[in-house]
């Protein structure tokens, strides 16, 4: 991990690999959703779940959200754009289909570590949540604020596609705070 006394920028890149290992991933549930969709009755009552509705509408959700995952992925395969900067001013997130953009350190307020199924992200708490839920399109801020309930913020950061691991994204983050940032509550 770069020390941040070396510089006041820190640049953080996109991995592609893990953006091509996302797009495999998602094309392949993808596939299962529609197996699921297609499925007939038949087979279902082989199955633990006899019920098609729910099976048909697992294939359909389980395609939609994996082929926007995939669309991100490739979206992300193709970004010159760096992952996420860390700077004297803040921060300058682009790591992911939701991401928030250019984040002041004045205006975060904390931070914290939340899980889902084993995926960690760092929520960055903030000011005014509700000015990061309103950029982007009218998709995008039904996705961010959906989320935002769910962790309290409407700034998660994963380390998913970025050439660096969680671990180092949290010390990163710990070191930005510290130097930049001293009065921002960090419980990370």
């Amino acid at each position: 991990m770069p020390d941040v006394s070396a510089a006041d920028e820190l640049v953080i890149e996109l991995s592609k690999s893990k953006a091509i290992l996302m797009i495999l991933g998602s094309l392949a549930f993808v596939a299962a959703g529609y197996w699921f969709f297609t499925m007939d009755a038949a087979t279902m009552r082989e199955g633990p779940i006899d019920d098609p509705l729910f099976i048909h509408g697992l294939g359909i959700v389980t395609m939609v959200l994996c082929s926007l995952t995939t669309i991100f992925g490739i979206r992300k395969l193709f970004d010159k754009r760096p992952g996420l900067v860390l700077n004297s001013a803040g921060i300058i997130d682009n790591s992911s289909g939701l991401s928030a953009g250019f984040i002041p350190w004045s205006e975060i307020t904390g931070a914290e570590i939340y899980e889902v199924r084993r995926q960690k992200m760092l929520i960055i708490k903030v000011r005014n949540p509700e000015e990061f839920i309103q950029r982007g399109n009218v998709l995008r801020q039904a996705m961010v604020k959906m989320g935002s309930k769910l962790s309290g913020s409407p700034i998660a950061i994963t380390s998913n596609t970025l050439k660096i691991n969680f671990q180092e994204l949290l010390a990163t983050f710990a070191q930005y705070h510290k130097k930049y940032s001293q009065s921002m509550k960090v419980s990370v």
